[in-house]
Parts: C-alpha cells; sequence; structure tokens
C-alpha cells in the first residue's frame, strides 16, 4: 500500500502528514501519533495497516516546529542521541494544537465518516492521551505513553473513551509511575488499562530491540476493538 503526504496548516505555519486510505470510500479516521524517531519506516507501517483494517489513517509529522521531515530508527547510538534531543525539545502544548489541526484536517477529508480515533506509541502515546483531553477526538489509545502520572489530573476533562497500554517493566515508565497511573485512572468510567507484565517500553515496535510478537497482537486485538466499538 501506497501513502500519500497532506499538507496540514496552522496559524504558525505548515507541517506534513503521511496518509493511508482504506479500500472503502469513506470511513472513520484514525490519527497515528509517532514515536521520538519521527513518520519513520514504522510509523508509515502501523498507518497503511490501519488502512488495510479499513480505517482512513494519518501520521502527522509532530516533530516539524523543531526540525521537518525527521525519520529515523532505533538502530544506532547517534540516532537515538538524535531522537532525544528532539524529546527534550518537543513541546506537548503546542503538539496537541497541531493533532487538533490534524484531527479537522482529517475529519473534513471527503474519505472520512466525521470519526475520528487516535493512537500513540512512546511519545506519541502520551499525546494520545492528551488528544482526549485536549482536542475533540472520538477515542484515544495510547501504548507505553510516557509521563501519563504527571498529567492524570487532567482526566477530569475527559469526555471521550481512552484505552491505555502499560508494560510492566517499561525502562521509561517505572514502577512508581505506573502506580501513580493506576491510582488515579483504575475507576475512571472512560479509561480502560491494560498491563503486560514483563514487558518493555516499545513492546510493539516491529523490529525493535523489546518487542513481543504474542503482546503486540493481544494489545493491537484490543485497539482494534475498541475503534471498532467508538468509530464505528
Amino acid at each position: 500500500m501506497s501513502g500519500e503526504r497532506v499538507t496540514i496548516k496552522t496559524p504558525d505555519g505548515e507541517f506534513s502528514a503521511y496518509v493511508a486510505r482504506p479500500a472503502a470510500a469513506k470511513a472513520p479516521a484514525v490519527v497515528v501519533i509517532q514515536e521520538i524517531f519521527g513518520v519513520n519506516a514504522v510509523m508509515r507501517d502501523i498507518t497503511d495497516g490501519l488502512a488495510a483494517q479499513g480505517y482512513l489513517a494519518i501520521c502527522p509529522d509532530l516533530f516539524w516546529r523543531i526540525e521537518p521531515g525527521i525519520d529515523i530508527t532505533d538502530q544506532s547510538k547517534a540516532e537515538w542521541d538524535k531522537a532525544f534531543e528532539l524529546f527534550n525539545a518537543f513541546d506537548a502544548d503546542k503538539g496537541a494544537e497541531d493533532l487538533q489541526a490534524t484531527i479537522t484536517a482529517i475529519r473534513a477529508d471527503p474519505g472520512c465518516t466525521g470519526k475520528v480515533g487516535s493512537v500513540g506509541f512512546c511519545l506519541g502515546g502520551k499525546m494520545a492521551f492528551l488528544t482526549a483531553t485536549r482536542t475533540d477526538v472520538d477515542a484515544a489509545v495510547s501504548y507505553y505513553g510516557v509521563g501519563l502520572d504527571s498529567l492524570t489530573p487532567e482526566a477530569e476533562k475527559l469526555t471521550r473513551p481512552v484505552m491505555l497500554h502499560i508494560a510492566g517493566e517499561d525502562g521509561f515508565v517505572p514502577k512508581e509511575a505506573q502506580a501513580a497511573i493506576h491510582a488515579a485512572l483504575d475507576n475512571h468510567p472512560l479509561i480502560t488499562i491494560h498491563d503486560y507484565p514483563g514487558r518493555d517500553h516499545a513492546f510493539a515496535r516491529q523490529g525493535g530491540e523489546h518487542f513481543h510478537a504474542g503482546d503486540a497482537e493481544t494489545a493491537g486485538r484490543r485497539s482494534l476493538a475498541f475503534f471498532a466499538e467508538h468509530l464505528g
């Protein structure tokens, strides 16, 4: 499946996004929110995979304000150093605004039914949670979101359903952070949390050091069922 590039305009400038279209003429949309490696092959494959599942999928370049067009891997120290440099420079508040712009743009696409979900990984997992509290997205899925423990007060603003996938041995989300997330969010009526004991950060990243095919498949199945329920 070959995707297309679109341009999304904001008051601060414009940025690109990768779009993959399903076979259907009209479909719900899903915004795919990148890890710290940019809109790379892993993110494009996830976007293509969602299109194959029947969704209009879009992956925006959230690092455009720092450096547009980042497309690196997790395979070398230099790339990891670059990724963390970008992560540290990233403004989550502006990122949430850019995600709202993406949601608005894809919702207006002739191929969209009007329903839009989000799914994010790592940094994108944090941003997926913020789409649920700060944008008009219809449903959000967060994979191993970093820093969620500091964002739990935002759950008071939730009006849309959220699913969190938490890796039990996440090197970037320590046990005390996981405990804080559970303590604050377990009883929230709009939040579903799935734990993956023994898994490390990015267990769903194909080709990654901690990839676990079984739990990646389980998480993916749960995410698709969640989107089918709330975006259908």
